[in-house]
């Protein structure tokens, strides 16, 4: 509809509406404002018509009007309707649009506060997923925001079970704050110290989480630097062998820079083939088994300056270190490799760290040298002081040093024979270690020898070793077990100086006896009265075994239970061949890292020895062929009315040589062998004469061979011109042996 339409159909309702003046024709004008809304027509022409038209149709002016402007304000409702909402709309508009401004300025505000922290800032889902995280968390963790949404587990995580722990907490009482090891995106290890707080969303009741992370590696690194160089240096006081520093190193660079192997080359003189020796993931200990291109590092090492670290690259993994090298001494024969669990770039804080642990391991590693040399040299010096000669038959002696690096002591034995089937005994130990104590064992050994040999007993024996003793500097406390054996009679006469009891096992099962009589103070140090002496007669099958402290001493445990496990395994071993107890016994009574102190050991099992006796064929002889061979007898267990048969026999045989071997001749010798084999006594009597030819009638005499084989089990004479030999068995009754 045009304007001219909307005029002329105005002007006729107006009149229609003078005439009529009812609410039907009134209503019109309000239809009529909504076309004029919705046709836009102009508001100013729609006034302007109207006054011309009242002018023109109204009889009276000042009674129409009136009644024309009601029709006029009615069209206008719908017109003002409009406008004002128009208004409340633009005002909205208006205001909603500065919110919004205020808004994106808030939000660009909040973007630069967040990115200008220093710290971390990152915001995760209900699930854990990382959806914002800003420029300072990019750089700590090196993973780009392109990668949103990180989700859980995040790739960055190396303890995920600790952070899932954390993950529960922060669920459970909204907030948590912890330190944690992350993996960069180039692979190197981050300390970070990790704060998450959970945030409730109006409408909607699952949770967000914001956090802040913290780059503590520096400052970690800082603390690990100044705590590896302070257990390092503790080491070099202590550490005493390579393979002890190179598992300190590994212990304190696995910690500090994620090393898994450390390698130490050292070229003996120099030159020849290298010595390796590795801590850590096990590997060739040989250089020719080593990789080849760790070989070649090592040769290139040697020429670079001492005590300064290197990073070495794989040429297949270029801008990633391997590891480092470093020499440690200026002589260029000392080389060690940290290898790094996963390659990477190292830092500057760490290479600070590996030069400072250098400086400390090359004064470890000449201390440690300084030491084996010594112990080396102490311990050949030990070896060359003692006894080097095969023991005398029925004992074994042993020698064990304590374990590397531990120091040797002062420990020796000596076994001397001092005579006809008489054995000087020596077990020492001097107080110290290492060369000094090596020293003053090498005195105190030439000491008690020259005085065995000059076949005292054992209590003036060590009287006298007290005054060399006391000669000697730092002999002073050394403790000595000295016995003197007779291996005849299985007599042993024994002192004990402040040492360890002797341990006697005897055949019966279970028979255990301690020699703990005849015990008094070490050597050199003052006592009240003389050295005491004691004796115990050796039962055959019995063991002897005397030792120093460092077989049976163990921390945290009395002296008296060590003593008696050692003879508990002592007991194990009576059926072992003699040969075979000493090793069985240090083997079975070995700690798990081995002896921290030196063991001597001298080990006897007393078996009858064969009795033998060379004298002159005289009468005044056969009275201590008597009394020798019942003493033999009593010491192989011969029961009494055995042992009296015997000798009546023997002494038969004797007389007879004494009567007739050398009648009308010159005094010769007659020799008597006896020995137990096999539940028997045999005997034989040899001279070298020629017997004169038997009386027909000997009156009283020539009954002697009728005797002896009344009581022998067999007799056997073999007369020839240059001597006669008399072969005598004795079957003894079954039992009648101890077992």
């Amino acid at each position: 509809m045009s304007d001219d339409d909307f005029h002329a159909q105005y002007a006729a309702a107006l009149r229609t509406y003078l005439r009529a003046r009812d609410e039907d024709s009134l209503a019109v004008a309000y239809e009529l404002g909504r076309r004029a809304l919705q046709e836009e027509v102009s508001l100013l022409a729609i006034i302007e018509r109207h006054v011309q038209l009242i002018l023109e149709v109204a009889e009276d002016v000042q009674i129409d009007a009136p009644i024309a402007l009601e029709f006029l304000l009615q069209m206008l409702v719908p017109l003002d309707v409009a406008t004002r909402g128009f208004l409340d709309g633009t005002r909205r508009y208006a205001r909603e649009r500065a919110r919004a401004e205020g808004l994106a300025d808030r939000d660009k505000f909040r973007t630069a506060l967040v990115n200008s922290l220093q710290e971390g800032f990152f915001v995760a889902d209900h699930r854990g997923a990382v959806i914002e995280m800003n420029n300072a968390l990019i750089d700590i963790l090196g993973y780009p925001a392109e990668g949103l949404p990180y989700r859980w587990p995040h790739p960055w995580l190396v303890d995920q079970q600790g952070a899932r722990q954390q993950q529960a907490l922060v669920q459970s009482i909204g907030t948590t704050a912890y330190e944690t090891p992350i993996r960069h995106h180039d692979g190197h290890l981050v300390w970070v110290t990790v704060s998450i707080n959970a945030v409730h969303g109006s409408g909607s009741e699952q949770s967000v989480f914001v956090g802040t992370i913290r780059d503590i590696t520096a400052e970690r690194a800082f603390a690990a630097r100044e705590s590896a160089v302070l257990r390092l240096a503790t080491a070099v006081a202590v550490a005493k062998s390579v393979d002890e520093l190179l598992s300190i190193t590994l212990a304190e660079c696995s910690t500090a820079i994620d090393v898994q192997r450390v390698v130490a080359i050292s070229w003996p003189n120099g030159e020849g083939e290298p010595i390796v020796q590795v801590a850590g993931e096990a590997s060739q200990t040989s250089w020719r088994g080593l990789d080849p291109w760790l070989r070649h590092t090592f040769e290139d090492a040697r020429h670079q300056l001492p005590l300064t670290a290197r990073t070495v690259e794989r040429p297949e993994k270029p801008g990633k270190a391997q590891g480092l090298v470093a020499v440690l001494s200026g002589a260029g024969d000392l080389a060690l490799w940290l290898e790094l669990r996963t390659p990477r770039w190292v830092s500057a804080e760490d290479r600070l760290l590996v030069t400072v642990l250098i400086g400390h391991l090359s004064l470890a590693m000449q201390h440690v040298r300084q030491f084996e040399t010594a112990r080396e040299t102490a311990l050949t010096l030990q070896r060359a002081l003692l006894p080097t000669m095969q023991p005398p038959p029925g004992f074994v002696v042993r020698y064990e040093p304590a374990v590397p690096p531990l120091e040797i002591g002062g420990d020796w034995y000596d076994v001397l024979p001092i005579g006809d089937h008489r054995i000087g005994i020596v077990v020492g130990d001097c107080v110290g270690r290492g060369l000094p104590a090596a020293a003053v064992m090498g005195q105190l050994r030439s000491s008690a020898r020259a005085l065995l040999i000059n076949g005292a007993e054992p209590a003036l024996l060590l009287e006298q070793l007290d005054s060399a003793a006391s000669l000697i500097p730092n002999a002073y406390c050394t403790t000595v077990f000295l016995a003197v054996l007779d291996t005849e009679s299985g007599v042993l006469q024994y002192s004990n100086a402040g040492h360890m009891p002797a341990v006697l096992v005897g055949p019966e099962p279970g028979t255990i006896a301690m020699l703990t009589d005849a015990a008094s103070v070490p050597l050199a140090v003052r006592r009240p009265q003389p050295r005491p002496q004691s004796s115990r007669v050796l039962p055959p099958g019995s063991t002897l075994m005397l030792f120093t402290d460092g077989l049976v001493e163990r921390k945290h445990e009395s002296i008296d239970d060590g003593i008696a496990r050692a003879a508990a395994v002592l007991v194990k071993t009576t059926a072992l061949p003699l040969d075979s107890v000493a090793d069985a016994v240090l083997r079975e009574l070995a700690p798990p890292a081995g002896y921290d102190d030196d063991v001597a050991m001298v080990v006897y099992r007393h078996h009858q020895s064969p009795l033998r006796i060379e004298t002159e064929a005289s009468a005044e002889r056969l009275v201590g062929i008597r009394h020798r061979l019942a003493d033999w007898l009593r010491t192989a267990g011969v029961p009494d009315e055995s042992a009296a048969d015997i000798v009546l026999v023997v002494n038969e045989a004797c007389t007879n040589c004494v009567e007739h071997a050398y009648s009308g001749q010159r005094l010769g010798t007659m020799v008597l062998d006896a020995e137990l084999a096999q539940g028997e006594i045999r005997a034989r009597i040899t001279d070298q004469g020629s017997w004169k030819t038997p009386a027909a009638d000997p009156d009283n005499g020539g009954r002697g061979l009728l005797l002896m084989r009344a009581l022998s089990s067999a007799v056997d004479l073999d007369p020839a011109p240059t001597g006669t030999t008399a072969d005598i068995t004795f079957r003894l009754p079954d039992g009648a042996l101890p077992a």
